[in-house]
């Protein structure tokens, strides 16, 4: 259940043009970030000072505003090519401190235990999100009552003056957010690979297969006659005869060895190509006469 989340794409579409404009004029994401601050502290001044119905115009531009520096802010990064990890720790402080400065917003308008309450529980999607995304789950967002929910919520109380209730409804919705996302999150970590352990599974398997690719080049380069690869061979009869030609029973057996023959090593004359058994060697023994 992704809620008003599920709108983010077409919010997205509908910010395109603003986003191009803002690429070619070189603008940083992170001023982005701060605008999205910005509005939300604005948002929080009207809801706190203003009176109920004239506020919810101001708030609600406000709060739009901070919505849409929130989605420009990653996108343009995206598009211009500086995403770094300094401007993603900055996107999700520049988040939480905004929806902390809205909910302070309610101060005047509410008990102090019920706003911190609801301070503490707005953080609480955020933290099930990024503990998920740390242990290798795909990044969750939305929910029951996610960001733009809490803006929404906002904006009511902003126009009807209904602080408390609106207030408990955040505290509740996000608390069940979070559970959600939780939830959601258990189930991902119990598929056999998630997403990122896919990724890290791929690059060990390039791995082996870089390493396995370069075993041949390093036995081709070592050389076939190595001093304790070779064992001594008889030397070759100019002229052999039925007499001083080696027999069946006087060739070395397989099981004299401790190492296997080696392409190119030489024996008694003959080059080997793998190992060989007695009845091939009195072969090639007898066709050498």
């Amino acid at each position: 259940m992704n809620g008003l989340y599920a709108l983010k794409p077409w919010y997205a579409v509908r910010l395109s043009g603003l986003r191009r404009a803002l690429a070619a004029r070189q603008v940083s994401p992170d001023t982005l970030t701060a605008a999205g601050v910005v509005c939300a502290a604005g948002a929080a001044a009207a809801l706190a000072w203003l009176p109920a119905p004239p506020a919810a115009l101001l708030v609600a531009v406000l709060l739009a505003g901070r919505l849409a520096f929130a989605n420009l802010d990653g996108a343009l990064a995206r598009d211009t090519g500086r995403t770094t990890r300094r401007g993603a720790l900055l996107n999700e402080l520049g988040d939480r401190a905004a929806d902390l400065l809205v909910i302070a917003g309610f101060l005047p308008l509410a008990p102090l235990w019920l706003v911190a309450a609801a301070a503490f529980a707005t953080t609480l999607p955020s933290w099930v999100s990024l503990a998920g995304a740390a242990a290798g789950a795909p990044r969750r967002n939305g929910g029951p009552v996610g960001k733009t929910e809490r803006c929404l919520l906002a904006v009511v109380a902003a126009a009807s003056g209904w602080a408390v209730p609106v207030l408990a409804v955040v505290a509740a919705g996000s608390a069940v957010t979070a559970v959600v996302r939780a939830l959601w999150v258990w189930r991902a970590l119990g598929q056999p690979e998630t997403a990122v352990a896919a990724v890290a599974r791929e690059r060990v398997v390039a791995t082996e297969r870089d390493v396995a690719s370069e075993k041949p080049v390093v036995r081709a380069a070592e050389p076939a006659s190595s001093a304790p690869r070779r064992r001594p061979s008889p030397s070759p009869s100019p002229s052999p005869s039925p007499s001083s030609s080696p027999t069946l029973g006087s060739l070395p057996c397989d099981h004299d060895r401790s190492l296997p023959l080696d392409p190119g090593e030489v024996s008694g004359g003959i080059t080997h190509t793998r190992p060989q058994s007695p009845a091939d060697r009195g072969t090639r023994l007898r066709g050498a006469r």
